[in-house]
């Protein structure tokens, strides 16, 4: 008996120590969020938003499945939130950093982000998402490698280099933000920024005959940059956590918010070269250069790169046409990328979303089906999750839009009337929706979906019709976060399995904050869901979300927020088993109390 009590012991031991290893690994960050003196420009200096005293910010490097906690300290003079671009905050996206999810960090305080990389690779970024906190700085690259044991399709590089590029403007962003408060447009950028740097400023050096891979994004507010290197063919491996077909390419525009990987070669005569960067479509053409030096070479970069036809429109939408899924590469996961098959799944609702130029108030504004979105006071999660009436109306945003707002009616949509609300749209679980972007404006625009990828079927010019589906890719159509609609285009993808909380739009990208649901396909391809190859028990950092209530007085529901955890001992286990639910902790901020310090007052009930 004894005999048969140590067996069971000695194999609940081995059990807990198994379940310890398999964990994933925990990644700490500490960061505080100042103003500081920057000359991206080697001009004037200007005030930006430093993270730890870095403009850009500290890169996150991080594998598939890895756990974040990312401590923020805010030390601006105003509520600050950082959104993680392309992170998909499955079955949770408490942590999306908008204002329709988190309550900002008030001045002086701290909230600490708790998300995990489940079953994602590939290369994104985070930003700032309120008060045009992104034209003065406050964003960085996220890096999410495959983990050793998972096959990439193709040699490991000698090396990476992340490549931030972006338009910038000399303005101060409070300025730019106050613009848009009293109804007037943007002025054109002034600059385009490379890591941080002007033009000419920033440096990358290779050693001839090696491979390299650059992670792109563009962290801009409005602008289409195409990127290329001088005398250099680059060859496309993935997009925004997508490995793709391999094609190779002289220049790839990469659209505001979008992210991506190429390799090159370092084949050429040693020397220097350009790695240019230009803008598309816009008036005036901005350039920007970062020179790339073959190691032990005394050479200068020499002559201005190729030029980019700016305006060739059909140069752009043929390239975003062949970029495509590699079907039998790995992702994630060892199992091949085209074994699901979203083109068999069947279609319960279409959705046509059409932003346009139009009046609120006298003031120029921009809005979706002839709706323009208005902050509500409480986050929206908040409101749903307490049942709070009144904070946001279901259903104000139409399924379709009006001719006014569409570009049928006397071929533009400019000048409409719009409407202000905090609107949502809601959506069946497990119903797969196909989602028509629609552009009748003069200017390319760049739509989001926070916290999700969506399959880009296609895109095309003039208007959208029932015929268009026949353009379809229904094969190997690329998953991204961020997808670009062209002046008088429209874009469609489809998607599964997503309840839309609420949209929001940040000039010039909209923002659509979306909650992923994390489901097994089970086979049945005409039951709709996540890919199917993601598990049904997504892990997560315990309960992020407080249990009801009751809260005491001089405590507002906006303040409230989760308990941070200071060391990786005092973290909830990520996949509590066979254990009695604890009682809920609830933290809050009271705001009867002066806040100071590096974290908030809070009380634990």
């Amino acid at each position: 008996m004894a005999a048969a009590a140590a067996v069971v012991a000695l194999a609940c031991v081995l059990s807990l120590v198994l379940s310890a290893q398999a964990e994933a690994p925990y990644r700490f960050f500490d960061w505080e969020v100042t103003y500081g003196d920057i000359n991206p420009l080697g001009g004037v200096p200007q005030q930006g938003i430093l993270i730890n005293g870095q403009f850009p910010g500290p890169e996150i490097d991080c594998q598939t499945n890895d756990n974040l906690v990312i401590n923020v300290r805010n030390r601006l003079p105003q509520p600050f939130l950082l959104s993680w671009n392309g992170i998909q905050h499955r079955k949770n996206s408490w942590q999306d950093g908008v204002s329709g999810t988190n309550c900002p960090i008030p001045p002086g305080q701290n909230y600490t982000y708790h998300m995990q990389a489940k079953d994602q690779i590939g290369s994104f970024f985070y930003f700032p998402s309120l008060a045009f906190h992104k034209a003065a700085g406050g964003f960085g690259a996220i890096r999410i490698n495959s983990r050793p044991r998972i096959p990439v399709p193709f040699p490991p590089p000698a090396d990476e280099f992340t490549v931030l590029i972006g338009d910038w403007y000399n303005t101060t962003h409070k300025a730019l933000q106050a613009m848009l408060d009293d109804g007037k447009l943007l002025p054109s950028p002034d600059a385009i920024l490379i890591n941080g740097k002007g033009p000419g400023r920033a440096n990358f050096t290779v050693e001839q005959g090696k491979t390299y891979r650059l992670r792109v994004s563009n962290v801009g507010l409005r602008s289409t940059l195409n990127f290329m290197i001088q005398d250099h063919n680059v060859t496309l491996v993935e997009v925004e956590g997508t490995h793709t077909v391999q094609n190779t390419y002289t220049s790839l525009d990469v659209h505001a918010g979008q992210s991506l990987s190429v390799l090159f070669t370092a084949d050429r005569p040693a020397g220097g070269y350009h790695i240019a960067v230009s803008s598309r479509f816009t008036n005036h053409t901005l350039n920007s250069t970062a020179v790339l030096r073959y190691a032990g070479s005394t050479g200068y970069a020499s002559g201005p790169p190729r030029a980019v036809n700016q305006s060739d429109v059909d140069f752009s939408l043929n390239q975003a046409r062949s970029i495509r899924t590699n079907l039998t590469a790995s992702g994630p996961r060892p199992n091949p990328q085209g074994s699901y098959h979203y083109g068999s799944i069947n279609v319960s609702r279409t959705i046509r979303l059409a932003n346009s130029a139009g009046q609120v108030g006298g003031k120029p504004r921009y809005g979706v089906n002839g709706v323009t979105y208005v902050d509500a006071d409480t986050p929206l999660k908040l409101a749903d999750y307490y049942n709070i009436s009144g904070v946001y109306r279901m259903g104000a945003i139409p399924d379709a839009p009006a001719a006014s707002h569409s570009g049928t009616q006397n071929g533009t949509g400019a000048d409409a009337a719009l409407k202000n609300a905090t609107a949502v749209m809601d959506s069946d679980h497990r119903s797969f929706v196909e989602v028509v972007f629609e552009n009748s404006e003069d200017s390319v625009q760049s739509w989001h979906l926070d916290g999700y990828s969506v399959f880009v079927v296609g895109m095309d010019k003039g208007a959208w019709s029932e015929e268009s589906r026949k353009g379809y890719n229904l094969v190997d159509a690329v998953t991204r976060c961020t997808v670009q609609v062209g002046f008088s285009f429209f874009s469609f993808m489809l998607s599964g399995g997503i309840k839309i909380l609420s949209m929001c739009f940040y000039s010039p990208i909209l923002l659509l904050v979306c909650e992923g649901v994390s489901e097994r396909v089970d086979g049945d391809l005409h039951r709709a869901g996540q890919r199917g190859d993601v598990e049904r028990e997504v892990g997560g950092l315990g309960a992020q979300v407080p249990g009801p209530a009751v809260l005491p007085p001089g405590v507002h529901a906006g303040a409230l927020r989760p308990r941070r955890a200071h060391r990786a001992d005092q973290r909830d286990p990520l996949r509590p088993r066979c254990q009695q639910e604890p009682p809920a902790i609830l933290s809050v901020v009271s705001t009867e109390q002066p806040l100071a310090g590096n974290d908030p007052i809070v009380s634990e009930y």
